[in-house]
């Protein structure tokens, strides 16, 4: 046998190593567990650079818990980027991204609570900065969408909308947007910015519930109009990619509910479709987020009528309202947490909620928070130690209906 070149022995060992090399994990059906696909009719979608754009946004995840972390008591004992790890006890991965990316997701949504990480002027932890922007990397470099936002700084220090603390929430709101923009201007489009959370009058009676016939509601969603017409001017004037970067606004919660009232205005931009309306439904919540509730089943037949109605008709409501108008919308937000084991209903859900949400031009970025079992907050679906699905059944289902056709 003639010896090798050095060229061949190279190229030998190359493929040795790339044969070795371990590859993300992708989710396999359980044994037992049915994957439904769905075959809603499609409804007509509008055609223009937005909906086209949040058409190839296709299944997102949220990577929950993480740098939404926040600490306003003095419990955690870490400092600086330490937060990532406060509430879920592990450091995030570029191969945790590889493998939500190689399991079909092509949207990771990255909450950021900032205010454990400003001083008095609001200027950001510069590592804190530079942490959420490697892991966002992770994502873009794979050639997926990445939605930046501002999540939990909720409250009167920061971001609470009525007016009497408007000038110092919209003083915060600029002055950490400015510093985002800057931080992400050489992004090109795959990088979204999210105004808000899901902005609300924290610690009131009408935190979660917005009674518009109380002037203290009528404030609150007027000031969040406010807010999203000053993130869109913001972010617009730092120019550079952000002079026409993808923006997400949401009303009061980010409840579709708000959202489809007329009290909430989608902001004037310099930019024509350029705007996406984030949106929340945990619908419905008996069964998908209640604690302690018994409400355990979701079948896909007339058993299930009522469930299956309620979240056709919020979905439905965003279609009407802002997807047949040409503007898209994004449910940033969505999932079902454990209930002692119903995962097939669970996977019976989120084959329902997708495709009923695709059928209507909406993409869906599911919650995963990195928690196993609990009364009603267990979301959890990949375990981020060992990059291993929990639940690959939820994101199969997820997957299979994610069709986002027009």
């Amino acid at each position: 046998m003639k010896k090798m070149t050095v060229f061949t022995a190279l190229l030998v060992a190359l493929v040795l190593l790339f044969c070795s090399c371990s590859f993300a994990d992708a989710p396999v059906q359980s044994e037992g567990i049915v994957i439904p696909v769905m075959k809603p009719t499609a409804f007509e979608i509008p055609r223009n650079e937005a909906t086209e754009f949040v058409r190839d946004m296709k299944a997102g995840w949220n990577l929950g818990n993480t740098f939404d972390a926040y600490d306003d008591i003095g419990w955690f004992e870490g400092t600086g980027a330490d937060m990532e790890i406060a509430w879920v006890k592990t450091k995030t991965t570029s191969y945790l991204i590889e493998t939500i990316h190689e399991a079909g997701f092509n949207t990771m949504r990255l909450p950021v609570s900032w205010h454990n990480h400003v001083d008095g002027q609001y200027r950001i932890d510069p590592v804190w900065m530079s942490r959420v922007r490697e892991v966002a990397d992770y994502a873009l470099s794979r050639g997926m969408y990445v939605i930046v936002n501002i999540h939990h700084d909720d409250g009167e220090k920061w971001i609470f909308p009525d007016s009497a603390h408007y000038e110092n929430s919209a003083a915060y709101l600029k002055t950490v947007w400015l510093q985002i923009a800057d931080a992400f201007a050489d992004c090109d489009q795959h990088l979204i910015m999210e105004a808000l959370n899901e902005p609300r009058l924290v610690g009131t009676p009408y935190e979660w519930s917005l009674d518009l016939n109380d002037p203290s509601c009528q404030d609150a969603a007027n000031c969040i109009n406010r807010l999203n017409q000053l993130f869109v001017d913001t972010v617009r004037s730092t120019g550079g990619n952000n002079a026409d970067r993808f923006l997400m606004v949401s009303g009061y919660t980010a409840g579709p509910w708000h959202e489809t009232d007329p009290s909430f205005v989608v902001p004037k931009d310099t930019v024509k479709d350029r705007l996406i309306i984030s949106a929340h439904a945990y619908s419905p919540y008996s069964f998908t987020l209640q604690e302690n509730s018994g409400d355990t089943v979701f079948t896909l037949d007339s058993g299930s009528k009522d469930k299956q109605d309620e979240i056709n008709g919020v979905l439905d409501s965003l279609y009407w309202t802002f997807v047949a108008r040409g503007i898209p919308v994004v449910m940033g937000e969505f999932g079902s947490s454990d209930r002692n084991g119903n995962l097939q209903d669970r996977v019976n859900y989120t084959a329902w909620y997708i495709a009923s949400a695709s059928a209507r031009g909406i993409p869906c970025i599911i919650w995963d928070n990195h928690v196993f079992e609990g009364n009603g907050d267990a979301f959890g679906l990949i375990d981020r130690n060992t990059c291993k699905w929990v639940h690959p059944d939820i994101v199969l289902a997820m997957i299979a209906n994610a069709t986002l056709s027009h």
